[in-house]
This record gives C-alpha cells, structure tokens and sequence, in this order.
C-alpha cells in the first residue's frame, strides 16, 4: 500500500445566518489557497463545490493538523466542520476538486456526515478525521473533539491575542501588536487555552507521521 493522500471536506456552520457568505468564503478562500500552496500544504487551489462546502487535497497527511488549525484561524468569525479523509485518489490530482474520485473523498464524506447527525460524540464537535484505521480514527477524533471544545470556550479578545501570536510568535510581539501589557496577553492565551490548541496540532502531527511514514512514497500527479 502507498502512502495515502488526505482530503479534507469543509462546511460553514449556521450558513444560512451568514450575509453575502459566498463572496467571504470566496475572498477567505482564495488567500488560503495561496499561503497553503506556497507552504505544500495542499496540491491544488480551494474550491467552493456546493453551497459553503469546499474541498482540499492534502499530499502529506501530516500536515493536516497545522492545515486545520490554520484555516479555522483565517476563516474567523465563520465556523467550519472540517472532515478529513485517508486514502486513495483515482487517476491525475489536478483542479477541479470536485471531479476527482477515491477512498480518500468516500472517508473524508463519512467523517462529515458523521459530525452533521452527531453520532462522533455525545457532545458538539467540528473535526473528525476517518484514516481506514479504526483505532487511530478513535483518538483522533477524541483528541479532536476535546480540542474542539476548547476552542468554543474562546472569547473574542482571547481570539484576536491567539492571532497575535500566530502573527508574531512571540507573546512580547502580540503584546506590542495589540497595545496591551505582556501579562495581559499571557492571561488571555493561557484563558483561551491557545498553548494546548498548539500542541494539539504538533501532536497529532506526529502520530499521523508515525503512522503513514513507513508506507512506500507516491509518485506526484
């Protein structure tokens, strides 16, 4: 078996409420497809397939959790569900998205519809991730969902210290950024619990790796 591609199906929670949400999403989209292609984080641009629904192909499976944790970032105030999928893709990857075929895109649609009827968990939550190992799907969707809770729990200005950081790396550059005092900013991210946020993407970074990276390497479409 090859290493497996990872696709990953998204959706706008609560669209419906969202003014002139198309061309937002769209706007949002395309600077996302921009930084994620220059970083390899995906292989062909984002693209709106139905609705608020996008998709992405993802080469390296590792790099989904710095790729989730990123797009809920930049895509702020929307909430996304994000669904990942392992696996297989049938034939060239090349855009458009939504014409290509695979297990990949058949998981990464379970994982949704998993997260819409709400039977991932007895509490709400917005990522899931189906690989084809049952086990691994368990934690990861467990870590997730813990994840996810966190996440909710935020405040606007726990989020706008958050996306200084992300911006700057350091709390001294958030605080100048912000205006605020370095234990002001410390405060709101140790309260929007940015710091396990963080790790969590870095975590599971590595077990995807230590999961696929002894599978034998594609040849790239």
């Amino acid at each position: 078996m090859k290493s497996p591609y990872g696709v990953l199906l998204a959706d706008v929670v609560a669209s419906g409420r969202q003014k002139r949400l198309r061309e937002i999403l769209g706007e949002a989209l395309r600077r996302a497809s921009l930084a994620h292609q220059k970083k390899g984080w995906i292989r062909v641009p984002y693209a709106i397939t139905a609705g608020d629904e996008f998709q992405a192909v993802v080469p390296h499976l590792e790099r989904l959790p710095e790729l989730i944790l990123d797009l809920r970032r930049r895509l702020r105030p929307l909430n996304l569900r994000l669904a990942a999928g392992a696996g297989a893709i049938h034939g060239p990857v090349r855009a458009p998205v939504n014409r290509m075929q695979g297990e990949a895109f058949v998981r990464a649609r379970q994982a949704m519809d998993e997260l819409k009827s709400g039977r991932l968990h007895k509490y709400p939550a917005f990522t899931a991730f189906r690989t084809g190992n049952p086990i691994l799907d368990r934690s990861l969707n467990l870590i997730y969902g813990l994840n996810d809770t966190l996440l909710r729990a935020a405040t606007l200005k726990q989020w706008q210290a958050m996306e200084a950081h992300f911006q700057k790396q350091s709390v001294k550059g958030a605080a100048r950024a912000l205006g605020l005092d370095e234990s002001t900013v410390s405060r709101r991210l140790s309260r929007g619990h940015y710091w396990q946020i963080v790790e969590t993407a870095q975590t599971v970074k590595i077990v995807l790796h230590s999961a696929f990276s002894r599978l034998p390497s594609r040849r790239q479409s």
